[in-house]
């Protein structure tokens, strides 16, 4: 049963099926090299002869191989490996053949596809009629009666008729195991001739890296945005609760900041999450991608801690894309300053717009401990340097005599502007 199922079970037929299709796709081929074997003469013998027909099978053949190079070939011979030759998904390349290694190999994978295919789907066509005849003779007078006028001299012995029915059945065997042999070599030949070259696996590592930096970059603003709203709410709401009864005022006052700071964060969160949903990157003209520097002032009014702001430069003339960055700095700092700052000390905010640079600066005192404590902490500085090592700028962040100092600087910005528009 297991031999019978290696000639006709389903993996058996599936790549019968596919050779059958290499045979119809060498069909255009080879009636062209039916043509040109005609103009050579012998037009009226042409399909009676077995030579001639050979002759224009191995014209076929080159013209297959020349359409092998077309890069569009390549998923369409993967995708019918995948479906009828039963090879694992992963041992194949996806998309078309750019590199000439691929278009070589995609070429030898199709000429060979149609050579093994138009083999097969001819002795599929003309052998079974064949054998179906020789196995009936024993039990057809008539049909014996014509093979033995035309037929050769053995087919009249007694001996013959009777092993006549055993020989036709040896022939579609021998058929169904020379399709499964064709189907086996295409099956192993596959992973070679359409699997991933070294140039496609370097491609999808860099798809792959790619699609990690846009999940890390993502993941830097949820970080910024979400945890920034989070200790300045928690900020706001502790000192509220600690003066409730004794100033209505400064409570409203508080109540009215965690109200901003959370709908602009809202806001910012649809925004990340939208992209995720679209599973894209935004380009560098997308503002709604987040708040530059432009949006600062409502940043410092509701973040929790006072800030003594100083600005060199104009802030507008900044790339966005450095814009954006710089928020976020400012904006991961000022957090960083409310957890661990001292008490309600100032924050002094030193934003400096060179010509070709932004500096960053911010100074806060240092506290006995952490005013808020946030599980999974610890991500900010190293964010803060992602972001500007990704802008090819760079920062710096350290004590110093009882101050904490974050300096970010950001090349790019005047000049790269100007190169921009």
């Amino acid at each position: 049963m297991k031999h019978l199922a290696a000639l006709f079970g389903r993996r058996a037929r599936l790549r019968w099926l596919h050779l059958i299709i290499g045979g119809a796709l060498l069909m255009p081929y080879f009636l062209v090299g039916t043509v040109l074997v005609g103009m050579t003469g012998g037009g009226e013998a042409l399909f009676s002869s077995v030579p001639a027909q050979f002759a224009a099978f191995a014209i076929a053949l080159p013209m297959a191989a020349v359409t092998g190079f077309f890069p569009l070939v390549r998923p369409l011979s993967v995708a019918a490996a995948r479906a009828l030759c039963g090879v694992p998904p992963a041992l194949l390349a996806d998309g078309p053949a750019r590199t000439r290694q691929a278009r070589v190999r995609t070429a030898g994978w199709y000429t060979l596809h149609l050579a093994l295919g138009g083999i097969i789907s001819g002795s599929t066509l003309t052998l079974p009629p064949f054998a179906v005849a020789v196995a009936a003779l024993p039990f057809f007078g008539g049909l014996r009666a014509t093979w033995l006028l035309d037929g050769p001299e053995v087919l009249r012995e007694p001996w013959a008729l009777a092993l006549a029915p055993f020989a036709g059945l040896a022939m579609l065997l021998a058929l169904a195991l020379v399709a499964a042999v064709a189907g086996e070599v295409l099956a192993r030949r596959a992973p070679v001739l359409l699997g991933p070259t070294p140039e496609d696996r370097l491609a999808a590592a860099e798809r792959r890296a790619a699609d990690l930096a846009v999940r890390n970059r993502l993941a830097r603003e949820l970080h910024d945005s979400v945890g920034h709203a989070l200790s300045a709410v928690t900020l706001q709401a502790g000192a509220a609760r600690r003066v409730l009864d004794r100033d209505p005022e400064f409570v409203r006052e508080a109540l009215t900041a965690i109200e901003e700071t959370t709908r602009r964060t809202v806001g910012e969160l649809d925004s990340v999450l939208g992209l995720l949903r679209q599973d894209g990157e935004p380009g560098d003209g997308d503002t709604a991608y987040g708040p530059g520097l432009d949006a600062l002032g409502g940043l410092l009014a509701h973040c929790g801690v006072p800030v003594a702001y100083e600005r060199q430069g104009d802030p507008d003339g900044v790339d966005p894309v450095v814009s954006r960055e710089a928020y976020r700095i400012v904006q991961e700092g000022l957090s960083n300053a409310s957890r661990h700052g001292g008490g309600g000390s100032p924050v002094r905010l030193l934003i400096a717009v060179r010509e070709r640079e932004l500096e960053i600066v911010m100074e806060n005192p240092l506290g006995e401990r952490p005013a808020v404590l946030r599980p999974g902490g610890g991500r900010g500085l190293r964010g803060i340097a992602e972001r500007a090592v990704l802008l090819g700028g760079r920062t710096e962040a350290g004590a110093d005599n009882g101050l904490w100092r974050l300096t970010a600087v950001l090349p790019g910005t005047a000049g790269r502007t100007e190169g921009r528009r």
